[in-house]
């Protein structure tokens, strides 16, 4: 998997240099995310009210689970579905020096797998007011630049996927495969 960005806490704004980094004992986390376009080609974005950013759907491995049956459960449980034909897009590494976590982001996109189904959110997401809106991937883009997140993740989050966005479009305009996507 091509690596898209390496993301420091200076990439985000808040410690001047990196080479703090290279002290510091991590715990690795490892998440999967998708751009998940549905029938007519909008994509699932998770809109974070409480916290003031989008973000899109995804999230960590539990147990033993292969990072594509990780992101297959996320899916389910934030968007109701599931995906198919998945692409990757790339992988992503975050620093989180504040909490010391070394994540790495798996990002794919691809359509949905059947019927939108009924979403299943965490205490903690409920907490952060996720809510679930489908917009095409400019506008996606459009409110991630806008966002100005009101805390540390959503500082990380809204770097890291307005990567991806930019990404997949880019794969997606070479492949013409938009189009195709829009057309099912």
């Amino acid at each position: 998997m091509k690596l898209l960005k390496e993301i420091y806490e200076s990439t985000v704004g808040k410690i001047k240099e990196d080479s703090l980094v290279q002290e510091k004992k991590y715990k690795v986390r490892k998440s999967a995310r998708a751009v998940l376009f549905n029938k007519t080609g909008q994509i699932a974005l998770l809109n974070v009210t409480k916290k003031n950013y989008h973000k899109l759907p995804g999230g960590g491995l539990e147990g033993q689970e292969s990072i594509l049956q990780a992101l297959d459960r996320e899916l389910i449980e934030e968007v109701g579905v599931g995906i198919e034909g998945e692409s990757e897009v790339g992988l992503i590494v975050e620093y989180r020096d504040e909490i010391n976590v070394l994540q790495f982001s798996y990002c794919y996109y691809g359509s949905i797998a059947g019927e939108i189904g009924k979403t299943s959110y965490s205490d903690s997401e409920l907490k952060d007011g996720f809510e679930l809106i489908w917009v095409d991937l400019d506008t996606a883009i459009e409110k991630m630049k806008r966002d100005i997140p009101s805390d540390y993740f959503g500082q990380f989050i809204q770097f890291r996927d307005l990567i991806i966005l930019n990404e997949t479009k880019e794969i997606l305009g070479k492949n013409n495969i938009i189009i195709q996507i829009k057309k099912l």
